[in-house]
């Protein structure tokens, strides 16, 4: 019997992957999830997948180039919903897996999904097919063009085209996008818990006066929009920035974080803040691009290329049409993910 409610996720491992197979499973009272859900996860071979099994997660180990993996992952699922968070950020092995996966390996699932007559397949985009805003003040919306930055968002773009091509044809799934920035909250991963302690010690380096603005995404609330997004009927064919209620500027940033740890967790936290030259994140910039146009990548120059830009985007489509509202406000999101680390034996 064809089961409408059964969720097949990819990258369900990840940081907001385990997120989203949480409020699947066992439900979220803030997102108005009753959770329940029948749950099959495509997981990378050799990942332990102790904490998805606990949620009664369905595991299938594979990659997702491999077919006979996907076809594991489609079995029964007609009339059921993909949601697609897989894909490479820091590639560790050159940057041309960027294409293997995120755009080939993509197109690959959603044939083998329309195939399988899944329902819906929800697809996590990102900010880097968009680049950088021109302006400080500036907001991406849906309708903004393509400015890819780098050979991640370069990745993106054609993923997102490819998608477009298929929205509304006779015979595929209905297709939803949505676009997320910066990451934060509870289950983070090695890189978010060093961001604390650089700025613990006073040694995070803010570009200029860090008034460049930054959209970022609380877990839970870009976990929320993924189930809003499977849900609505009217989001089928559509494109959704998915974020925080505002941008923030670096500074601002900087400074909840070193809020959050002295006043919250009773931290001794440097007043020092480590501003350095804006055209440092601008050199970064050019080894970056040089790296990548010979097929290398270094996640730290890339990381450090990014630091000085502003890349903010609107979620006024999101709540129009979705219902989506951030859970909550940047304060206690960053809260909540120092308690996670704190409670889980990650030191600050």
């Amino acid at each position: 019997m064809t089961d409408p409610t059964r969720y097949l996720l990819t990258g369900a491992n990840g940081w907001l992957g385990q997120r989203v197979a949480l409020a699947l499973t066992q439900g979220n009272a803030e997102m108005g999830a009753s959770g329940g859900h029948p749950v099959r996860a495509l997981v990378q071979p050799g990942e332990d997948t102790t904490g998805l099994a606990k949620l009664g997660v369905e595991i299938v180990s594979g990659d997702l180039r491999d077919p006979a993996a996907r076809a594991d992952l489609m079995r029964g699922a007609a009339g059921g919903i993909l949601v697609h968070l897989a894909g490479v950020i820091h590639p560790v092995g050159g940057v041309k897996v960027f294409t293997e996966v995120n755009v080939e390996g993509t197109a690959s699932l959603v044939q083998d999904a329309r195939t399988a007559e899944v329902s819906r397949v929800v697809v996590m985009s990102s900010n880097s097919p968009f680049g950088a805003n021109r302006t400080v003040d500036g907001l991406f919306t849906e309708e903004s063009p393509y400015n890819p930055y780098m050979g991640y968002g370069r990745s993106k773009k054609a993923m997102e085209e490819m998608l477009r091509a298929r929205m509304g044809e006779p015979g595929w799934p209905e297709i939803v996008v949505l676009r997320a920035p910066w990451f934060y909250g509870p289950g983070q991963p090695p890189r978010q818990s060093r961001f604390f302690t650089m700025i613990k010690a006073g040694r995070f380096p803010v570009m200029g006066a860090g008034a460049n603005r930054r959209s970022m995404g609380y877990v839970d609330s870009l976990a929320f929009g993924i189930l809003l997004a499977s849900q609505t009927q009217s989001a089928a064919g559509k494109f959704f920035w998915i974020a925080d209620e505002r941008p923030y500027p670096m500074a601002e940033v900087i400074e909840t974080v070193r809020t959050v740890l002295s006043e919250d967790f009773g931290m001794a936290v440097s007043p020092r803040t480590l501003h350095v030259p804006a055209i440092i994140a601008d050199l970064a910039r050019i080894a970056d691009a040089s790296l990548q146009g010979v097929g290398l990548y270094n996640q730290e120059i890339h990381v450090l290329s990014e630091m000085n830009l502003t890349i903010a985007c609107s979620i006024e489509r999101a709540k129009a049409e979705l219902g989506y509202r951030p859970l909550v406000d940047l304060r206690e999101g960053m809260r909540r993910s120092v308690q996670w680390c704190l409670d889980n034996g990650i030191a600050i």
